[in-house]
Protein backbone atom coordinates (compact mmCIF):
# COMPACT_ATOMS: atom_id res chain seq x y z
CA UNK A 1 0.00 0.00 0.00
CA UNK A 2 3.17 2.35 0.46
CA UNK A 3 4.25 4.64 -2.41
CA UNK A 4 7.25 6.44 -1.47
CA UNK A 5 9.09 8.78 -3.16
CA UNK A 6 8.27 10.54 -6.29
CA UNK A 7 6.55 8.51 -7.93
CA UNK A 8 2.93 9.37 -9.59
CA UNK A 9 0.14 8.20 -7.91
CA UNK A 10 -3.10 7.38 -10.74
CA UNK A 11 -6.04 8.44 -9.95
CA UNK A 12 -9.25 6.55 -11.61
CA UNK A 13 -12.04 9.44 -11.90
CA UNK A 14 -15.51 7.60 -12.07
CA UNK A 15 -17.77 10.48 -14.04
CA UNK A 16 -17.09 13.76 -15.89
CA UNK A 17 -20.20 15.80 -15.44
CA UNK A 18 -20.26 18.62 -13.44
CA UNK A 19 -18.75 17.95 -10.40
CA UNK A 20 -16.47 15.48 -12.55
CA UNK A 21 -15.60 18.13 -14.67
CA UNK A 22 -14.29 20.31 -12.04
CA UNK A 23 -11.99 17.65 -10.39
CA UNK A 24 -10.29 17.25 -13.65
CA UNK A 25 -9.67 21.69 -13.76
CA UNK A 26 -8.48 21.33 -10.61
CA UNK A 27 -6.18 18.78 -10.69
CA UNK A 28 -5.13 20.20 -13.83
CA UNK A 29 -4.32 23.69 -12.43
CA UNK A 30 -3.44 22.75 -9.08
CA UNK A 31 -0.56 19.98 -9.84
CA UNK A 32 1.75 22.10 -8.91
CA UNK A 33 1.06 22.77 -5.57
CA UNK A 34 -1.13 19.44 -4.63
CA UNK A 35 2.34 17.67 -5.49
CA UNK A 36 4.24 19.74 -2.69
CA UNK A 37 1.25 19.05 -0.40
CA UNK A 38 1.03 15.37 -0.95
CA UNK A 39 4.70 14.50 -1.71
CA UNK A 40 4.16 13.27 -5.03
CA UNK A 41 2.51 14.27 -8.23
CA UNK A 42 -1.32 13.22 -8.89
CA UNK A 43 -2.04 11.39 -12.27
CA UNK A 44 -5.54 10.78 -14.26
CA UNK A 45 -4.78 6.84 -15.05
CA UNK A 46 -7.98 7.08 -17.26
CA UNK A 47 -12.16 9.37 -17.17
CA UNK A 48 -15.21 6.52 -17.10
CA UNK A 49 -17.86 8.37 -19.01
CA UNK A 50 -21.01 6.71 -20.61
CA UNK A 51 -21.03 9.06 -23.96
CA UNK A 52 -17.02 9.71 -24.78
CA UNK A 53 -17.68 11.68 -28.01
CA UNK A 54 -19.53 14.09 -25.45
CA UNK A 55 -18.20 17.70 -26.34
CA UNK A 56 -16.82 18.67 -22.45
CA UNK A 57 -15.59 21.82 -22.81
CA UNK A 58 -12.02 22.66 -22.72
CA UNK A 59 -10.86 19.81 -20.01
CA UNK A 60 -7.31 19.59 -20.06
CA UNK A 61 -6.98 16.15 -20.73
CA UNK A 62 -6.73 13.70 -24.54
CA UNK A 63 -9.25 12.16 -25.41
CA UNK A 64 -7.57 9.04 -25.48
CA UNK A 65 -7.71 9.17 -21.35
CA UNK A 66 -11.68 8.71 -21.61
CA UNK A 67 -13.03 5.23 -21.48
CA UNK A 68 -16.41 3.79 -21.34
CA UNK A 69 -15.52 0.84 -19.03
CA UNK A 70 -15.35 1.85 -15.37
CA UNK A 71 -14.79 -1.96 -14.06
CA UNK A 72 -11.66 -2.52 -16.12
CA UNK A 73 -10.22 0.95 -15.06
CA UNK A 74 -10.51 -0.01 -11.65
CA UNK A 75 -9.23 -3.13 -11.99
CA UNK A 76 -6.05 -1.72 -13.24
CA UNK A 77 -3.27 -2.13 -11.62
CA UNK A 78 -1.37 0.87 -11.96
CA UNK A 79 -4.65 2.44 -10.35
CA UNK A 80 -3.60 4.12 -6.47
CA UNK A 81 -7.29 6.34 -6.42
CA UNK A 82 -10.47 5.39 -7.35
CA UNK A 83 -13.01 8.80 -7.34
CA UNK A 84 -16.37 8.20 -8.00
CA UNK A 85 -18.70 10.92 -8.94
CA UNK A 86 -21.55 9.53 -10.82
CA UNK A 87 -23.94 8.64 -8.58
CA UNK A 88 -26.83 5.89 -7.67
CA UNK A 89 -26.79 3.12 -6.22
CA UNK A 90 -25.33 0.17 -9.18
CA UNK A 91 -23.38 -0.30 -10.67
CA UNK A 92 -21.15 2.49 -8.47
CA UNK A 93 -21.71 -0.05 -5.83
CA UNK A 94 -19.69 -2.65 -7.90
CA UNK A 95 -17.02 -0.51 -8.95
CA UNK A 96 -16.02 0.75 -5.31
CA UNK A 97 -16.47 -2.67 -3.47
CA UNK A 98 -14.29 -4.02 -6.12
CA UNK A 99 -11.73 -1.26 -5.97
CA UNK A 100 -11.78 -1.15 -1.93
CA UNK A 101 -11.14 -4.74 -1.65
CA UNK A 102 -8.17 -4.69 -4.15
CA UNK A 103 -6.70 -2.05 -1.84
CA UNK A 104 -7.29 1.03 -3.48
CA UNK A 105 -8.17 4.26 -2.11
CA UNK A 106 -12.00 5.39 -2.58
CA UNK A 107 -12.82 8.84 -2.60
CA UNK A 108 -16.68 9.34 -3.21
CA UNK A 109 -19.66 11.69 -3.27
CA UNK A 110 -22.40 9.03 -3.00
CA UNK A 111 -24.69 9.95 -0.70
CA UNK A 112 -27.37 7.49 -1.72
CA UNK A 113 -24.74 4.58 -2.02
CA UNK A 114 -23.41 5.35 1.42
CA UNK A 115 -26.62 6.07 3.04
CA UNK A 116 -28.61 2.74 1.61
CA UNK A 117 -25.26 0.44 1.78
CA UNK A 118 -22.57 2.55 3.48
CA UNK A 119 -22.11 -0.77 5.64
CA UNK A 120 -20.78 -2.72 2.09
CA UNK A 121 -17.89 -0.15 1.34
CA UNK A 122 -16.78 0.45 4.84
CA UNK A 123 -16.33 -3.65 5.71
CA UNK A 124 -14.41 -3.79 2.20
CA UNK A 125 -12.18 -1.11 3.14
CA UNK A 126 -11.86 -2.60 6.61
CA UNK A 127 -11.31 -6.04 5.36
CA UNK A 128 -8.28 -4.50 2.55
CA UNK A 129 -6.92 -1.54 4.72
CA UNK A 130 -8.09 0.38 2.53
CA UNK A 131 -9.02 4.33 2.47
CA UNK A 132 -12.85 5.52 2.02
CA UNK A 133 -13.06 9.04 2.41
CA UNK A 134 -16.68 10.89 1.10
CA UNK A 135 -16.51 14.36 2.73
CA UNK A 136 -18.73 16.04 -0.63
CA UNK A 137 -21.52 13.67 0.35
CA UNK A 138 -22.86 16.04 2.74
CA UNK A 139 -23.02 19.83 2.52
CA UNK A 140 -20.95 20.43 -0.47
CA UNK A 141 -17.17 22.25 -0.25
CA UNK A 142 -18.25 22.52 4.05
CA UNK A 143 -15.75 20.92 6.29
CA UNK A 144 -18.11 18.86 7.81
CA UNK A 145 -17.60 15.26 8.16
CA UNK A 146 -14.20 15.00 9.11
CA UNK A 147 -14.64 17.07 12.04
CA UNK A 148 -17.06 14.58 12.90
CA UNK A 149 -15.16 11.71 12.24
CA UNK A 150 -12.00 13.32 13.98
CA UNK A 151 -12.25 16.46 15.53
CA UNK A 152 -14.98 15.56 17.66
CA UNK A 153 -13.95 12.03 18.07
CA UNK A 154 -12.99 12.37 21.79
CA UNK A 155 -15.94 14.32 22.58
CA UNK A 156 -20.03 12.99 23.01
CA UNK A 157 -22.04 14.45 20.54
CA UNK A 158 -25.86 15.17 21.10
CA UNK A 159 -27.47 16.21 18.29
CA UNK A 160 -26.83 17.20 15.16
CA UNK A 161 -29.53 19.63 13.42
CA UNK A 162 -28.66 21.22 9.79
CA UNK A 163 -30.00 22.49 6.35
CA UNK A 164 -28.35 20.51 3.73
CA UNK A 165 -30.71 20.64 0.96
CA UNK A 166 -29.77 24.23 -1.19
CA UNK A 167 -33.08 23.61 -3.09
CA UNK A 168 -35.69 23.33 -0.40
CA UNK A 169 -33.34 26.07 1.36
CA UNK A 170 -33.54 28.45 -1.50
CA UNK A 171 -37.60 27.57 -2.09
CA UNK A 172 -38.96 28.29 1.73
CA UNK A 173 -36.62 31.44 1.63
CA UNK A 174 -38.34 32.58 -0.97
CA UNK A 175 -41.85 31.97 0.49
CA UNK A 176 -40.54 33.93 3.25
CA UNK A 177 -39.21 36.87 1.73
CA UNK A 178 -42.02 37.30 -0.88
CA UNK A 179 -45.27 35.59 0.46
CA UNK A 180 -44.56 33.29 -2.65
CA UNK A 181 -46.79 29.71 -2.66
CA UNK A 182 -44.60 26.74 -3.26
CA UNK A 183 -45.22 26.46 -6.62
CA UNK A 184 -44.19 30.01 -7.21
CA UNK A 185 -40.80 29.67 -5.70
CA UNK A 186 -40.16 25.87 -7.24
CA UNK A 187 -40.39 27.43 -10.52
CA UNK A 188 -37.85 30.44 -9.88
CA UNK A 189 -35.69 27.70 -8.07
CA UNK A 190 -35.62 25.62 -11.66
CA UNK A 191 -35.54 28.65 -13.89
CA UNK A 192 -32.40 29.66 -11.92
CA UNK A 193 -30.71 26.60 -11.99
CA UNK A 194 -31.17 25.69 -7.95
CA UNK A 195 -33.52 22.83 -8.56
CA UNK A 196 -33.41 19.89 -10.73
CA UNK A 197 -36.27 18.93 -13.86
CA UNK A 198 -37.30 16.47 -11.66
CA UNK A 199 -36.94 18.04 -7.92
CA UNK A 200 -38.78 15.02 -6.30
CA UNK A 201 -35.40 14.00 -4.37
CA UNK A 202 -34.93 17.26 -2.98
CA UNK A 203 -38.57 18.45 -2.16
CA UNK A 204 -39.85 15.42 -0.89
CA UNK A 205 -37.04 15.29 1.37
CA UNK A 206 -34.93 12.28 0.15
CA UNK A 207 -31.76 13.94 -0.74
CA UNK A 208 -31.58 15.62 3.22
CA UNK A 209 -32.65 12.14 4.63
CA UNK A 210 -29.54 10.35 2.88
CA UNK A 211 -27.46 12.79 4.29
CA UNK A 212 -29.07 12.56 7.70
CA UNK A 213 -28.02 8.98 7.97
CA UNK A 214 -24.33 9.70 6.81
CA UNK A 215 -24.37 12.39 9.75
CA UNK A 216 -25.99 10.29 12.14
CA UNK A 217 -23.75 7.21 11.62
CA UNK A 218 -20.80 9.59 12.13
CA UNK A 219 -22.24 11.63 15.07
CA UNK A 220 -23.40 8.21 17.11
CA UNK A 221 -21.12 5.84 15.95
CA UNK A 222 -24.06 3.76 14.87
CA UNK A 223 -24.67 2.75 11.51
CA UNK A 224 -27.81 4.49 10.61
CA UNK A 225 -29.31 3.99 7.17
CA UNK A 226 -31.62 5.97 5.03
CA UNK A 227 -33.95 3.72 5.91
CA UNK A 228 -34.15 5.04 9.52
CA UNK A 229 -35.05 8.32 8.63
CA UNK A 230 -38.08 9.98 9.15
CA UNK A 231 -39.05 11.85 6.11
CA UNK A 232 -41.23 14.78 5.13
CA UNK A 233 -40.52 16.99 2.57
CA UNK A 234 -42.23 20.84 1.70
CA UNK A 235 -44.65 20.62 -0.99
CA UNK A 236 -47.21 20.80 1.64
CA UNK A 237 -46.11 23.76 3.09
CA UNK A 238 -48.02 26.95 2.33
CA UNK A 239 -47.85 30.63 2.09
CA UNK A 240 -50.16 30.33 5.28
CA UNK A 241 -47.62 28.64 7.21
CA UNK A 242 -44.70 30.81 6.42
CA UNK A 243 -46.90 34.04 7.65
CA UNK A 244 -48.17 31.78 10.74
CA UNK A 245 -44.43 31.25 11.32
CA UNK A 246 -43.70 34.78 11.04
CA UNK A 247 -46.37 35.78 13.34
CA UNK A 248 -44.50 33.14 15.76
CA UNK A 249 -41.38 35.05 15.23
CA UNK A 250 -40.00 32.12 13.45
CA UNK A 251 -39.10 30.50 10.19
CA UNK A 252 -39.71 27.47 8.34
CA UNK A 253 -36.86 25.50 7.29
CA UNK A 254 -36.50 22.02 6.00
CA UNK A 255 -34.19 20.23 8.43
CA UNK A 256 -32.58 17.25 9.26
CA UNK A 257 -32.28 16.04 12.74
CA UNK A 258 -30.38 13.74 14.22
CA UNK A 259 -30.02 13.26 18.23
CA UNK A 260 -28.88 11.14 20.91
CA UNK A 261 -31.33 9.99 23.99
CA UNK A 262 -31.79 7.99 26.63
CA UNK A 263 -33.50 5.26 24.14
CA UNK A 264 -31.34 5.69 21.00
CA UNK A 265 -30.85 7.75 18.12
CA UNK A 266 -33.42 9.26 16.61
CA UNK A 267 -33.17 11.11 12.73
CA UNK A 268 -35.38 12.88 10.77
CA UNK A 269 -35.83 15.19 8.19
CA UNK A 270 -39.23 17.55 7.77
CA UNK A 271 -40.06 21.12 7.51
CA UNK A 272 -40.25 22.82 11.07
CA UNK A 273 -40.88 26.24 12.89
CA UNK A 274 -37.52 27.46 14.36
CA UNK A 275 -37.20 30.58 16.28
CA UNK A 276 -35.39 33.33 14.19
CA UNK A 277 -33.22 33.68 16.49
CA UNK A 278 -31.60 30.08 16.21
CA UNK A 279 -28.62 30.16 13.90
CA UNK A 280 -29.62 28.39 11.57
CA UNK A 281 -32.88 30.72 10.51
CA UNK A 282 -30.40 33.10 8.81
CA UNK A 283 -29.04 30.62 6.35
CA UNK A 284 -31.05 31.71 3.14
CA UNK A 285 -30.67 31.11 -0.56
CA UNK A 286 -28.99 27.66 -1.31
CA UNK A 287 -26.42 27.88 1.45
CA UNK A 288 -26.46 25.41 3.89
CA UNK A 289 -24.92 25.02 7.58
CA UNK A 290 -25.41 22.10 10.14
CA UNK A 291 -25.62 22.75 13.95
CA UNK A 292 -23.54 20.55 16.29
CA UNK A 293 -23.99 19.93 19.54
CA UNK A 294 -21.57 18.12 21.91
CA UNK A 295 -20.82 17.65 25.62
CA UNK A 296 -17.20 19.15 26.09
CA UNK A 297 -17.16 21.52 22.92
CA UNK A 298 -20.82 23.06 23.18
CA UNK A 299 -22.33 23.98 19.93
CA UNK A 300 -20.56 24.50 16.80
CA UNK A 301 -21.75 25.72 13.55
CA UNK A 302 -20.51 24.58 9.96
CA UNK A 303 -22.04 27.02 6.90
CA UNK A 304 -21.32 27.21 3.40
CA UNK A 305 -22.00 26.49 -0.50
CA UNK A 306 -24.03 22.98 -0.19
CA UNK A 307 -24.09 22.42 -3.74
CA UNK A 308 -22.40 23.27 -7.71
CA UNK A 309 -19.57 21.68 -9.40
CA UNK A 310 -16.75 24.20 -7.71
CA UNK A 311 -17.74 23.54 -4.48
CA UNK A 312 -18.30 19.95 -4.58
CA UNK A 313 -15.54 19.04 -6.17
CA UNK A 314 -13.05 20.89 -3.83
CA UNK A 315 -14.43 18.61 -0.77
CA UNK A 316 -13.05 15.90 -3.37
CA UNK A 317 -10.11 16.79 -3.85
CA UNK A 318 -9.42 17.37 0.08
CA UNK A 319 -10.13 13.94 0.67
CA UNK A 320 -8.23 13.01 -2.61
CA UNK A 321 -5.17 14.75 -0.88
CA UNK A 322 -5.68 13.27 2.10
CA UNK A 323 -5.89 9.59 0.60
CA UNK A 324 -2.80 10.23 -1.07
CA UNK A 325 -0.93 10.97 1.76
CA UNK A 326 -1.57 8.65 3.40
CA UNK A 327 -0.89 6.29 0.97
CA UNK A 328 2.22 7.87 0.33
CA UNK A 329 2.96 7.26 4.16
CA UNK A 330 1.83 3.47 4.25
CA UNK A 331 -0.95 4.28 6.15
CA UNK A 332 -4.82 4.25 6.35
CA UNK A 333 -7.87 5.87 8.54
CA UNK A 334 -10.08 3.88 10.29
CA UNK A 335 -13.11 4.46 7.89
CA UNK A 336 -16.24 3.74 10.59
CA UNK A 337 -16.96 3.88 13.80
CA UNK A 338 -19.79 1.60 14.37
CA UNK A 339 -19.11 0.67 18.09
CA UNK A 340 -21.92 1.74 19.67
CA UNK A 341 -24.69 -0.15 17.54
CA UNK A 342 -27.38 2.22 19.31
CA UNK A 343 -31.22 1.63 18.89
CA UNK A 344 -32.65 3.31 16.51
CA UNK A 345 -36.06 5.07 17.90
CA UNK A 346 -38.92 5.08 15.64
CA UNK A 347 -40.86 9.05 15.07
CA UNK A 348 -43.40 7.92 16.99
CA UNK A 349 -41.38 7.78 20.26
CA UNK A 350 -39.82 11.46 19.70
CA UNK A 351 -40.48 14.03 21.65
CA UNK A 352 -41.61 17.42 19.65
CA UNK A 353 -44.21 20.31 19.27
CA UNK A 354 -47.08 20.91 16.82
CA UNK A 355 -48.30 24.45 15.33
CA UNK A 356 -51.75 22.89 13.58
CA UNK A 357 -54.26 25.16 11.77
CA UNK A 358 -58.24 24.12 11.71
CA UNK A 359 -61.08 25.32 10.13
CA UNK A 360 -63.62 24.76 12.36
CA UNK A 361 -67.52 25.70 12.75
CA UNK A 362 -67.70 29.17 14.21
CA UNK A 363 -70.22 27.92 16.83
CA UNK A 364 -70.35 27.42 20.99
CA UNK A 365 -68.71 24.97 22.34
CA UNK A 366 -66.41 23.87 19.41
CA UNK A 367 -62.88 25.07 21.39
CA UNK A 368 -64.39 22.85 24.65
CA UNK A 369 -64.21 19.95 21.88
CA UNK A 370 -61.44 20.58 20.23
CA UNK A 371 -59.41 21.07 23.58
CA UNK A 372 -60.94 17.60 24.96
CA UNK A 373 -59.21 15.50 22.22
CA UNK A 374 -55.76 17.15 23.17
CA UNK A 375 -56.31 16.27 26.49
CA UNK A 376 -57.70 12.81 25.90
CA UNK A 377 -54.40 12.28 24.10
CA UNK A 378 -52.26 13.66 26.85
CA UNK A 379 -51.31 16.54 25.08
CA UNK A 380 -51.18 19.96 26.43
CA UNK A 381 -51.71 22.90 24.13
CA UNK A 382 -49.68 26.03 24.50
CA UNK A 383 -51.25 28.96 22.93
CA UNK A 384 -54.53 28.72 20.99
CA UNK A 385 -55.52 31.63 18.60
CA UNK A 386 -59.48 31.79 16.69
CA UNK A 387 -59.93 34.11 13.99
CA UNK A 388 -63.72 34.32 12.70
CA UNK A 389 -64.66 33.85 8.87
CA UNK A 390 -68.38 33.73 8.14
CA UNK A 391 -70.26 30.95 9.35
CA UNK A 392 -66.34 29.14 10.04
CA UNK A 393 -63.37 29.81 11.79
CA UNK A 394 -59.48 29.07 12.31
CA UNK A 395 -58.30 28.02 15.19
CA UNK A 396 -54.66 27.83 15.57
CA UNK A 397 -53.18 25.78 17.99
CA UNK A 398 -49.39 25.31 19.47
CA UNK A 399 -48.58 22.69 21.74
CA UNK A 400 -45.98 22.06 24.59
CA UNK A 401 -43.54 18.62 23.91
CA UNK A 402 -45.30 15.61 23.65
CA UNK A 403 -44.47 12.51 21.91
CA UNK A 404 -45.08 12.53 18.38
CA UNK A 405 -47.58 8.98 18.13
CA UNK A 406 -49.67 11.17 20.30
CA UNK A 407 -49.41 14.26 18.16
CA UNK A 408 -50.41 12.34 15.36
CA UNK A 409 -53.34 10.88 16.56
CA UNK A 410 -54.68 13.92 18.55
CA UNK A 411 -54.41 15.49 14.22
CA UNK A 412 -56.51 11.82 13.17
CA UNK A 413 -59.45 12.49 16.30
CA UNK A 414 -59.00 15.82 15.15
CA UNK A 415 -59.90 14.52 11.49
CA UNK A 416 -62.47 12.82 12.13
CA UNK A 417 -65.03 15.72 13.99
CA UNK A 418 -67.87 16.96 12.09
CA UNK A 419 -67.05 20.54 13.64
CA UNK A 420 -63.70 20.32 11.90
CA UNK A 421 -63.73 21.46 8.12
CA UNK A 422 -60.54 20.63 7.68
CA UNK A 423 -57.26 19.96 9.52
CA UNK A 424 -55.25 23.20 6.95
CA UNK A 425 -52.13 22.51 8.19
CA UNK A 426 -49.56 20.17 10.43
CA UNK A 427 -46.27 21.49 11.16
CA UNK A 428 -43.36 20.34 13.65
CA UNK A 429 -41.68 23.43 16.20
CA UNK A 430 -38.45 23.21 17.16
CA UNK A 431 -37.18 25.23 19.75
Amino acid sequence: MSNRGNKPLKVALLGCGVVGGEVVRLLHEQAEDLTARIGAPLELAGIAVRRPGRNRGELPVPDSIFTTDPLALVKRDDVDIVVEVVGGIEPARTWLTEALRSGKSVVTANKALLAEDGATLHDAAAESGADLYYEAAVAGAIPLLRPLRESLHGDTITRVTGIVNGTTNYILSKMCATGAGFSEALDEATALGYAEADPTADVEGFDAAAKAAILASLAFHTRVTGADVYREGITEVTAADVASAAAMGCVVKLLCIADRTENGVAVRVHPAMIPSTHPLASVGDAFNAVFVEAEAAGQLMFYGRGAGGAPTASAVLGDIVAVARNRIAGVSARSESSYADLRIQPMGEIVTRYHISLDVADKAGVLAAVAGVFARHGVSISTVKQSGRGNDAVLVVVTHTATDAALAATVAELRGMDMVREVASVMRVES
